[in-house]
C-alpha cells in the first residue's frame, strides 16, 4: 500500500515503497553431509523450516530425493523437477518412486541443450522408463539453466528444493537449499506450470496404444539408415549403372530352377 512521507521540506509527497512487508518466518539450520543416503535419513523437516546444506562431489542429488520420500513415508501427489541434466540412475528412481505410488505425478523440465544433445538417449530413456498408460509423466523443454525441484504431498506440506545442484552429480562441491514453504511452492509451480504447458512434449489427449520404445526403435533405425547413407563414398554414374545391371541380371539369373 502506498503512504505519504516527510523529506527534509514542508512538502509531502506520494511513495510507492512500503516498509511494512510481511516476511514469512523460517528457522534455519546449517549442515554439511558427504553421502545423499545418509542425509535423507537423519534430516527431520519440521514445517517452515529451511535448511541450507554444502554436499560433496560423491553426493548424487537425485538418490536424496528417493530417499528422503521413501524414508519419510512421503506420498506426492506432484512433483515438478527443474534440471539441465539427469542420467539413467536418477530415472530408475524415479521409475520406482511412480511404480510404488509414492509420486502420482511427476514432472521433468530440462535444458533445451540437453535435450539436443540426449534426444535419441536419455531423453528416449525416460519416455520409455516413465511414460505410461497413467499419463503420471510430463517432459517439457525450455532454454533454462534452473535447478529447482518442488513437491506437494497428500498431507498439505510443500516442499523447495533449489541451489547448484542437477539430478546427477557433477563431482564437485554444490549447495542447495531444501524448505518447507507454501508461497515458495506456489511462486515456482505457477512458472513451471506454465512452461509445461507451452513446451511438453507428450501429447496426453492421444490414447496411448504403443510404447515409446517401439516408435523408438523404428526412429532409431531410420537415423542409423541416413548415416549409414551419407557415410558411404559416392559413387559415379557409371558405377551406379553398372550396380543396377548386375541387381537385374541377378534377379532374372534367380528365377531359374537347375
Amino acid at each position: 500500500m502506498s503512504k505519504r512521507i516527510k523529506i527534509n521540506t514542508s512538502k509531502t509527497i506520494d511513495c510507492r515503497y512500503s516498509e511494512s512487508v510481511k516476511i514469512h518466518e523460517v528457522k534455519d539450520r546449517y549442515i554439511r553431509y558427504e553421502n545423499a543416503l545418509k542425509l535423507a535419513k537423519d534430516l527431520k523437516m519440521q514445517r517452515n523450516e529451511r535448511i541450507s546444506v554444502i554436499v560433496s562431489g560423491s553426493f548424487v542429488f537425485g538418490d536424496f530425493i528417493e530417499a528422503f520420500i521413501l524414508e519419510n513415508k512421503i506420498k506426492v501427489k506432484k512433483m515438478t523437477l527443474s534440471t539441465l541434466s539427469y542420467n539413467e540412475n536418477n530415472i530408475d528412481s524415479l521409475k520406482n518412486m511412480l511404480e510404488n505410488e509414492y509420486v502420482d505425478e511427476l514432472n521433468i523440465i530440462v535444458s533445451d541443450y540437453f535435450f539436443g544433445h540426449e534426444r535419441t538417449n536419455l531423453i528416449s530413456y525416460a519416455y520409455d522408463i516413465l511414460d505410461s498408460k497413467k499419463n503420471t509423466f510430463q517432459l517439457a523443454i525450455e532454454r533454462t539453466h534452473c535447478k529447482v525441484y518442488i513437491f506437494e504431498t497428500y498431507n498439505d506440506s510443500y516442499f523447495v528444493i533449489h541451489g547448484s545442484v542437477n539430478l546427477r552429480s557433477s563431482g564437485n562441491f554444490e549447495q542447495f537449499v531444501i524448505e518447507e514453504n507454501k508461497k515458495q511452492y506456489d511462486f515456482y509451480n505457477q512458472f513451471f506450470s506454465e512452461i509445461l504447458e507451452r513446451n511438453k512434449t507428450i501429447n496426453k489427449s492421444l490414447k496411448f496404444n504403443k510404447s515409446w520404445q517401439a516408435d523408438q526403435k523404428i526412429y532409431q533405425r531410420l537415423i542409423e539408415k541416413e548415416q549409414d547413407k551419407a557415410s558411404r563414398p559416392k559413387q559415379n554414374k557409371e558405377e551406379l549403372q553398372l550396380k543396377d545391371g548386375i541387381q537385374e541380371w541377378q534377379r532374372h539369373f534367380d528365377e531359374f530352377d537347375f
